[in-house]
């Protein structure tokens, strides 16, 4: 598998001139790292592998000489305009065990016929080797029919890996199509003028 390389300077600049500079503030710990390292990464390298690999990407991180494996462990964003501020590294083993909160991606969602997928939770908490933990679990939904839950069974995980939530645990469900609802038309009441009032009105 082609690694995905991060690379990390220390950061001398507060996190506002950082970011003028074209660099997004971040924080290097895990297992191998006695104190936090406050680092800076460009930002666009960064956004690049983001969009490509998610906010749990795998990545290894070169920093002062060493190259070390790691997860991208928290991504902040900007409220307004949703640009990564800040992001968190954990530096691991690749044979250290680890839980994580993988996301589910649903596929298929347009190809299902007159019933719609209701998602119930779109994420899975799974332990194992750092190595083997996958950036997301795709589960694809366009063959399923009215009523097919989504539950462990769908998650097509390395046998090394554990699923830590219950087992009878439910991601999704098949339902009904909602239709919007049409809202009845308004009766336009016509003004009418009866004979009397016709009569007072012509004398």
């Amino acid at each position: 598998m082609e690694e995905t390389i991060l690379d990390a300077v220390e950061r001398t600049m507060q996190p506002k001139r950082c970011r003028e500079a074209g660099f997004t503030p971040g924080v290097l710990y895990g297992d191998s790292v006695t104190n936090a390292i406050t680092v800076q990464f460009e930002t666009a390298a960064l956004k690049k592998i983001l969009a490509t690999h998610g906010s749990n990407a795998k990545v290894w991180v070169k920093y002062g000489g060493n190259k070390k494996f790691g997860f991208v462990k928290e991504v902040q964003r900007h409220p307004v305009t949703a640009k990564v501020t800040h992001i968190d590294v954990f530096l691991v083993s690749q044979d250290h065990e680890v839980k994580m909160q993988i996301p589910i991606t649903f596929e298929g969602r347009d190809s299902l016929d007159n019933v719609q997928l209701q998602v119930h939770k779109s994420e899975i908490e799974v332990l194992g080797k750092a190595a083997l933990m996958p950036e997301a679990v795709v589960v694809d939904v366009s063959t399923m029919a009215l009523g097919d839950t989504i539950t462990s069974v769908n998650f097509n995980l390395d046998k090394q890996l554990k699923i830590t939530d219950s087992e009878n645990e439910v991601y999704g469900i098949i339902t009904v199509l909602r239709e919007l609802a049409v809202e009845p038309e308004a009766v336009v009441v016509a003004e009418t003028t009866t004979e009397a009032e016709a009569e007072t009105e012509t004398k």
